[in-house]
Parts: structure tokens; C-alpha cells; sequence
């Protein structure tokens, strides 16, 4: 697919949260925002789902019930250079969120937050990411 196809396709927002309700509101955020959103309830289920070529970022909870975010963040960090993703927590610290960072987060949010923090990340990321997809074509 040429870099001009892949910058008219929706940019895909994948969310790992294991509460429902958070799943729920973030989808209807998302694609009001105009984004595809996917979601996922434990990180098990989003590693089981296949890749996309799509530019994309990933919302992840740090308290998952499987594998933690910052697990699931260590173990596609190799394979999925490409996805920016930002945290969000409701559980948060300073350490945990020092962390995420290090390992090349984007954003670290805390629960509750304001809808439009999340989405000006998402915009971040996006931008972040199609920068990386520019660069690789």
C-alpha cells in the first residue's frame, strides 16, 4: 500500500481496559473524535488479535487482569516500534509513570481525565506515529 493510501485510512485507536464502562466511553469518544476504535479487555486478547498495517496507537490501561500494561508495553516494544501508546491508570505513581516513559510512552494519564487530555494525546501520537511511518516508506 503506497504512504498516500495509508494517510487516507482512519487512524485506529486500540484500547486495553478490563473495566467496561471505561471501554464504553472511549469508544464513543473515539469515534466522535473520527478515529476507528478497537477494544480490548485484557492484553490477551489484543496480542491474539492480528496486526495492522493501519497507523495506530494504543490506549492501555497499567491494571490489566492477565498481563499488566507496562508487561504488555515491555513485550511488543521490540515488534511494534510503530504504535505510540499512551497510558492511562487509575492506580497511578510517580515510579510507574517513570517507567512507561522510559520505555518510550508517549503520555501517562491519570483516572479521571478530561476527555480532551486524551484526545490531544491521541492527536500527539498520531502524529508521532505517521512521522515514523513517513520515515520508514
Amino acid at each position: 500500500m503506497s504512504a498516500a493510501a495509508k494517510s487516507q485510512q482512519k487512524p485506529i485507536v486500540f484500547v486495553v481496559d478490563d473495566d467496561v464502562s471505561v471501554r464504553e466511553s472511549l469508544e464513543l469518544l473515539i469515534t466522535f473524535a473520527g478515529w476507528q476504535p478497537e477494544m480490548f479487555a485484557s492484553a490477551a486478547k489484543f496480542l491474539a488479535h492480528p496486526r495492522t498495517a493501519t497507523p495506530s496507537c494504543l490506549v492501555l490501561d497499567v491494571s490489566l487482569p492477565d498481563l499488566n500494561g507496562l508487561e504488555l508495553q515491555k513485550l511488543i516494544a521490540s515488534d511494534r516500534t510503530d504504535m505510540p501508546i499512551i497510558f492511562i491508570t487509575g492506580h497511578g505513581d510517580v515510579p510507574m509513570s517513570v517507567q512507561a516513559m522510559k520505555a518510550g510512552a508517549v503520555e501517562f494519564l491519570t483516572k479521571p481525565f478530561d476527555d480532551e487530555v486524551l484526545l490531544s494525546a491521541i492527536r500527539h501520537a498520531n502524529k508521532t506515529q505517521h512521522g515514523r511511518t513517513e520515515r520508514s516508506s
